[in-house]
C-alpha cells in the first residue's frame, strides 16, 4: 500500500467518495505515492485532481479519456477600456463548427501525424471545457509581473480544452480488464500507450491554439500566448512514472489555476523548494462540489436559464445548451479562494495576479 499525501488546511473538507477512490487507487499493486490535491473529487471511479507516481508501472486510465486537457492563457492586443460585452457577445458565432483552416498542416508543423486531423481540431467540446476572456483584477506580485512583460490594461483569455475524441479512442484501445494491475513500462503495450498518448498530448496543444486563433479572428485582435498546461498525462519522473488526473504540472513554469465560471482566476508560479511534496503538482482548478446530475437537479428548480446566463461577478455566460448551462453552474464548484490558500499554506506557489472573468463562453445551440 503506498502512501497518501493530502494538500489541504483542513482535508476534512474532502468528499469522503474522493478519498475512497484515492484510497483504492493507493492500493494498487506498484502504485508508491498518491498526492490529492486541494480540488480532489470524486470522478468516473477515480479520484479528479491528484497525482501517482509508481516505479514502473503505467495506468491509462489514471489519465484517463480526455488525455492532454488543460489551459492555455492569452494575453490579446484589445484593450480592455474597448471591451464591450454586447459587442463582443455578437462577434462570437460560427465556433462551435468546425475550423474552416488547414489541420493537417497545424498537426505536421507541430511535429504530430496529419492524419490525426479531425473535424474536432480547433473545436472546444462539452462537459467543463470552455474559453473564458479576463481581465487582471489585483497583481499581486508586481515586479514579477513587470518582469513577463505582462499588461494590466488588456483583455485576457484563458482555454480549456484537450484531445477531445483522440483521446477517448487512445483509451478504449488500451483499456483493461483489471485497471488495477496496469501496465510494466517497459513492455511493448506501454510503448505502444506512451506514441499514442503524446500524439493525443500533442493534438490538444495544437487544439488549444487553434480555439484561441479563431477567438481572436472573431474579435478583430492578436493574442499572445503566455502559456499552456496539460493536467491529464503520464510522463517520465525522477526515475518513474508521474499519472496526473486533473493536476497541473509544477515543473513547467507559470501555472493558471482557473474558478468557477462565476469566480475568480490566477496566474501562479509554482515554488520548487517544496515541489516534491506534491509530486510536483497543483490544483487545476476549484474541483467539483457537486456532481453534474446533483448541479442540474438542485439548481434547475431553483432558477431559470436567465439567471444562470450572468454571475455574481457580472460577467456574461454563453451557453446555449440547456443542461449544460446548470451542470456547470458556479454554485456546483469549490470556493477558489480556499484551494489557493491551500496551496499557499503548503509553500507550493507564489500569486502573481488574480482574473475577473468577463465572459464565459460554453457552447452555442446548434
Amino acid at each position: 500500500m503506498s502512501s497518501i499525501s493530502l494538500i489541504a488546511n483542513d482535508p476534512s473538507r474532502f468528499d469522503p467518495l474522493s478519498l475512497d477512490q484515492l484510497q483504492a487507487t493507493a492500493d494498487y499493486e506498484g502504485i508508491d505515492r498518491v498526492v490529492g490535491l486541494p480540488d480532489l473529487h470524486a470522478g468516473n471511479g477515480i479520484a479528479v485532481g491528484a497525482a501517482f507516481w509508481s516505479r514502473n508501472r503505467i495506468w491509462p486510465h489514471l489519465v484517463g479519456s480526455d488525455i492532454g486537457c488543460g489551459m492555455s492563457l492569452w494575453e490579446t492586443t484589445s484593450p480592455l477600456r474597448k471591451f464591450r460585452l454586447g459587442t463582443v457577445e455578437r462577434k462570437l458565432q460560427g465556433l462551435d463548427a468546425p475550423w474552416s483552416g488547414n489541420g493537417q498542416a497545424a498537426l505536421t508543423e507541430a511535429g504530430l501525424p496529419p492524419e490525426l486531423a479531425s473535424p474536432a481540431l480547433g473545436t472546444i467540446g462539452g462537459g467543463n471545457h470552455f474559453v473564458e476572456l479576463q481581465r487582471i483584477e489585483v497583481v499581486a506580485d508586481e515586479a514579477r509581473f513587470a518582469a513577463l512583460g505582462l499588461r494590466h490594461d488588456r483583455v485576457w483569455m484563458m482555454v480549456h480544452s484537450g484531445s477531445r475524441g483522440l483521446g477517448q479512442a487512445v483509451l478504449q484501445a488500451h483499456r483493461q480488464l483489471e485497471i488495477s494491475r496496469g501496465i510494466p513500462a517497459k513492455s511493448t503495450e506501454a510503448t505502444a500507450y506512451l506514441a499514442q498518448h503524446d500524439a493525443a498530448l500533442g493534438w490538444a496543444v495544437v487544439n488549444r491554439q487553434i480555439i484561441a486563433k479563431r477567438f481572436c479572428e472573431s474579435l478583430g485582435i492578436d493574442g499572445r500566448k503566455v502559456l499552456d498546461i496539460c493536467h491529464n498525462s503520464v510522463s517520465p519522473h525522477q526515475g518513474g512514472w508521474l499519472h496526473r488526473k486533473g493536476a497541473a504540472p509544477a515543473d513547467r513554469g507559470l501555472v493558471t489555476i482557473p474558478g468557477s465560471r462565476g469566480d475568480f482566476s490566477y496566474l501562479v508560479e509554482p515554488i520548487a523548494d517544496n515541489a516534491d511534496k506534491a509530486l510536483h503538482s497543483l490544483a487545476h482548478g476549484a474541483g467539483r462540489k457537486w456532481s453534474r446530475k446533483d448541479a442540474h437537479a438542485r439548481l434547475s428548480r431553483r432558477f431559470n436559464i436567465a439567471d444562470m446566463q450572468r454571475t455574481a461577478l457580472g460577467s456574461h455566460v454563453i451557453c446555449e445548451d440547456r443542461r449544460l448551462i446548470f451542470e456547470e453552474a458556479p454554485h456546483a464548484y469549490k470556493d477558489i479562494g480556499m484551494v489557493i490558500a491551500d496551496l499557499e499554506g503548503a509553500g507550493l506557489i507564489r500569486v502573481i495576479a488574480k482574473l475577473r472573468p468577463l465572459l464565459s463562453y460554453k457552447t452555442r445551440a446548434t
